[in-house]
């Protein structure tokens, strides 16, 4: 009998790794992405706050600039910051994409304080789902 616990809790971690390594995966490929294309997901990402009227600005211009920037710098960041940038939203959504949380958070967060933003409306939710509605493309399924 206690082969068979062993032997559940082997392939327990079996499928726990895999599950982890997936998502390493998927991190990488997206960080990868984001850096790649950051300008067109800047340009994309603050055209959907400003139709969603998430957010009011008065440089469209500076905004994309800032977001293309924090894109590119992303994939340098360590994974203890950006889990702590993302902790406040970990339990909004099931599945939650990374991304979608980290750009989250920093429109609530620091775009909020920006000189360029004069405000920013909707709920974490919402925000969220306009956020994500631009990752979500460059997520892998």
């Amino acid at each position: 009998m206690g082969h068979q616990g062993s032997y559940s809790n082997t392939a327990a971690d079996r499928a726990i790794r895999a599950i982890d390594r997936k998502r390493e995966q998927e991190r990488k490929h997206m960080l990868q992405t984001a850096y790649q294309h950051a300008d067109d997901l800047a340009i994309q990402l603050v055209q959907k706050l400003l139709d969603e009227h998430i957010i009011e600005t008065s440089s469209d211009k500076a905004l994309k600039e800032l977001i293309s920037e924090r894109l590119k710098k992303l994939s340098d960041m360590e994974e203890f910051d950006i889990q702590f940038k993302t902790a406040p939203l970990r339990g909004l959504v099931n599945d939650p994409n990374f991304m979608s949380l980290y750009f989250t958070q920093y429109v609530i967060e620091d775009l909020l304080d920006h000189p360029k933003v004069q405000d920013v409306f909707g709920d974490d939710a919402t925000i969220y789902r306009a956020v994500d509605s631009v990752f979500s493309k460059i997520r892998p399924r």
